[in-house]
């Protein structure tokens, strides 16, 4: 495996196809894409030229940053790419100055997020049936750049 991620400032085709064959194809969802798409950026884990994980990232407040639509085929599963992703998105919104992320995780991938050190809360609901939990992590790390720069 020979994997790299590349973060798009829009919807990227990739990110699209990914996100098609786990959610829709995979899941059921129906309504996949939303406003939200627009407004966030995308990160695409390909291994080689072949796309195989993706996700997106946004904040409405600039402090607060939202992880979602996390989608890994399923025969990378298993193989930290999903980790490798969030990690990747965990640092567009470092280098953005948040200093929390909040994911709402379907309840089965709750266990994975609390390895990657995410909380649960008290909230849950359900998204076209599929119960989920939303989940948070304070980011402690310093935004990359120098010292000046953030004074």
């Amino acid at each position: 495996m020979e994997l790299r991620t590349i973060i798009y400032d829009k919807l990227h085709k990739d990110c699209r196809t990914i996100r098609e064959k786990v959610f829709m194809n995979e899941q059921g969802f129906k309504n996949e894409f939303d406003e939200k798409d627009n407004n966030a950026v995308h990160a695409v884990v390909y291994d080689g030229d072949v796309p195989v994980a993706a996700g997106r990232l946004f904040t409405e407040d600039g402090s607060v940053f939202v992880i979602g639509k996390i989608a890994v085929l399923k025969e990378y599963r298993h193989n930290m790419v999903g980790s490798m992703l969030v990690k990747e998105l965990e640092n567009e919104a470092i280098r953005s100055y948040g200093n929390r992320i909040m994911i709402f995780a379907q309840q089965r991938a709750a266990e994975f997020y609390k390895t990657l050190g995410y909380n649960e809360t008290s909230e849950k609901g359900e998204n076209e049936g599929v119960p989920y939990v939303t989940m948070i992590k304070v980011l402690s790390c310093v935004p990359f750049g120098k010292l000046e720069d953030r004074i």
